[in-house]
C-alpha cells in the first residue's frame, strides 16, 4: 500500500514539475529575446473603416463607462462604427437604448443590436454582429474595459503588414489595490501578459487573443472559420485556428487597456471555471490538428503546454491530499530514505515559478519588489482554486457542455466603493465550498501531524495548503454572507 501511495504521489509531482519547468523555458526565451525590439510602423495616413463590437449581458453598472470611453476614441466618426451587442435580460437594455440614442444624436454611428436569443453566448453575439458590420477591422471590448483614446491609432498601424490578423494590447487594472484578492489577480495577469504573451510573441510561438482589448482583421476572422460556439474559450479557439492558417499575431506590451478586476470571490470562481474549462476544450478540439500541421516541433510543443496547462489542477489537489499520509509513511515506515531524498528535486519547479513572476513584475512595475511580497498569498490562492478548477478540467475532458456564465462587475474602483448590495452578486454558494472548508480542517490536522513528527520540511507546504484551500473556502462563505 505504501508503494502505491508513494508512486501516485511521485507521478503527480512529476506532472507539476513538468509544467513548473515550463516557467524556466519561458525565462530562457525571455533572456534570449528581451533585447529584440518591435519595429514601429508608420502612423496612420488614411483611416480604414473600423467596427467596435461591445458584447454585453446584464452589465448595468459598467456599460455607461464603456460607451463613454469608446465614444472618446481618437478616430474619425465617419470611419467608426460601434455595435452594442446586447443580450441582456434586465434594465441594462433600457439604459443602453437611452445611451445609444444620446450618442447617435451627437453624430456617432452607434447601433444597439438585439438578437432576441442568447444562442452561442458571446461567440454567437460576435458572429451575429460581424455579419452586419461594415468594418475592415474589428475592435472588441468587454463591458468592464476602458479603452484609451489613442487605442486605434496605436494598434491599426501594425496591420500595414497584410499577414497580421490580430493585434492584442496588455491589460491594466483599474482596481488592483482594492483588496488582497484583486492584488493577487493582478499579479497573475501580469505574469500572463508581461511574460507569456510577450515571450511567445518575440520567440515566434502562437499567442492568443484575450477576448477583449484587441483588434482583428475581418478577413482573418472569416478565413479562420469565424467564431465557433463549441467551447467556452471562443477567443483562444479562433486564435489558434487563425494562426494555423498562417496569420501573424502581434502583442503590444507597451499599449495598455485598463479593466476592472472581480472583487467578489464567488464571481472570480465562475471566471476561473470558464477559463479553465474553455482552454481544455480547445486543447481537445485543436491539438490533433496542431500536431498534423507543418510546424516546427518547438511551436507544437509550446502550443501543447499552452493549451493543456490547466491540467495541473487535479494534480495539485492530489498532491495536497496525499501530502499528509506521505508525512506519516516517511516517519513510520523504514526503507524509503532514498525515495524522499529524490523528491527534493521537485522544489526546483517552485523556484522557476517564482522567478517567472519576478521578471513579469519587473517588466511592468517600478515598485516590483513591493508587489512581489504578495507572491506567497498568490501561490496559496492558486492552490486553493484547485477544487473549483479540477471540476472544470474533468467536465471538459468528459465533453460536458455548460452555459457561458459571464463574470459580473460592479464599477468598483476605489476602496470606498461597495459591491455587497448590488445586483449580479452570485446568490448561491457553489457545492465545492464545503470541500474547500473540509480540506482546510484536513490541513490543520496535517500541520499537527508534521509538528508531532518534527517534519519541518513539510510545514511550509501544509501551511500553504491551509491558507489556499481553507482561505478560499472561508472567503467564499464570507462574501456569500455579506451578500
Amino acid at each position: 500500500m505504501e508503494e502505491v501511495l508513494l508512486g501516485i504521489y511521485a507521478a503527480a509531482l512529476s506532472v507539476l514539475f513538468i509544467f513548473g519547468a515550463h516557467s524556466v523555458v519561458m525565462l530562457y526565451y525571455h533572456w534570449k529575446t528581451c533585447k529584440l525590439s518591435l519595429r514601429q510602423p508608420s502612423p496612420l495616413s488614411d483611416f480604414p473603416m473600423v467596427t467596435v463590437q461591445l458584447p454585453i449581458y446584464n452589465e448595468y453598472y459598467v456599460v455607461g463607462r464603456l460607451l463613454r470611453a469608446v465614444c472618446s476614441l481618437d478616430y474619425p466618426r465617419d470611419r467608426l462604427e460601434i455595435q452594442v451587442l446586447d443580450d441582456s435580460t434586465d434594465e441594462t437594455t433600457e439604459l443602453l437604448e437611452r445611451l445609444c440614442a444620446e450618442y447617435r444624436a451627437q453624430g456617432f454611428q452607434i447601433e444597439h443590436v438585439r438578437r432576441g436569443t442568447r444562442e452561442g453566448y458571446k461567440a454567437g453575439a460576435l458572429r451575429y454582429g460581424l455579419e452586419r458590420s461594415r468594418g475592415e477591422f474589428i475592435a472588441i471590448f468587454d463591458a468592464d474595459f476602458v479603452p484609451r483614446p489613442d487605442f486605434l491609432r496605436k494598434t491599426l498601424p501594425y496591420f500595414a503588414d497584410p499577414k497580421v490578423g490580430m493585434v492584442q494590447t496588455r491589460w491594466e487594472h483599474l482596481n488592483a489595490d482594492y483588496s488582497f484578492l484583486t492584488q493577487a489577480q493582478a499579479l497573475s495577469l501580469d505574469g500572463h501578459f508581461a511574460m507569456e504573451q510577450a515571450v511567445r510573441f518575440r520567440a515566434g510561438f502562437f499567442i492568443n487573443f484575450n477576448g477583449t482589448a484587441g483588434v482583428w482583421r475581418r478577413e482573418c476572422i472569416l478565413d479562420a472559420g469565424n467564431w465557433h460556439t463549441d467551447t467556452l474559450a471562443e477567443d483562444l479557439d479562433l486564435s489558434y485556428r487563425a494562426q494555423l492558417r498562417g496569420w501573424r499575431f502581434v502583442f503590444l506590451p507597451d499599449v495598455t487597456t485598463p479593466a476592472e478586476l472581480p472583487v467578489e470571490i464567488n464571481a472570480l470562481k465562475l471566471q476561473q471555471y470558464r477559463w479553465t474549462k474553455g482552454a481544455i476544450e480547445v486543447a481537445r478540439k485543436l491539438l490533433p490538428r496542431i500536431w498534423r500541421a507543418q510546424l516546427p516541433l518547438r511551436i507544437k510543443a509550446e502550443a501543447t503546454v499552452h493549451l493543456t496547462s490547466n491540467i495541473v489542477f487535479p494534480f495539485i489537489l492530489l498532491v495536497a491530499v496525499l501530502n499528509v499520509p506521505v508525512v506519516i509513511v516517511k516517519n513510520t515506515v523504514q526503507g524509503y530514505d532514498g525515495y524522499f531524498t529524490a523528491l527534493s528535486v521537485f522544489v526546483l519547479g517552485a523556484i522557476g515559478t517564482f522567478l517567472f513572476y519576478l521578471y513579469a513584475q519587473r517588466a511592468v512595475h517600478w515598485d516590483w519588489q513591493r508587489r512581489l511580497l504578495l507572491f506567497p498569498i498568490f501561490l496559496a490562492g492558486s492552490m486553493g482554486f484547485a477544487v473549483n478548477n479540477t471540476r472544470a478540467v474533468i467536465e471538459a475532458l468528459l465533453g460536458k457542455r455548460t452555459e457561458f456564465v459571464r463574470t459580473p462587475k460592479y464599477h468598483v474602483v476605489s476602496r470606498a466603493d461597495r459591491w455587497h448590495d448590488k445586483r449580479y452578486v452570485p446568490r448561491q454558494l457553489q457545492p465545492q465550498v464545503l470541500v474547500e472548508l473540509l480540506l482546510g480542517l484536513y490541513f490543520l490536522v496535517g500541520i499537527a501531524v508534521s509538528l508531532y513528527h518534527a517534519e519541518l520540511a513539510a510545514l511550509p507546504f501544509q501551511v500553504m495548503f491551509l491558507l489556499g484551500f481553507g482561505g478560499i473556502g472561508v472567503l467564499s462563505l464570507r462574501h456569500a454572507l455579506r451578500r
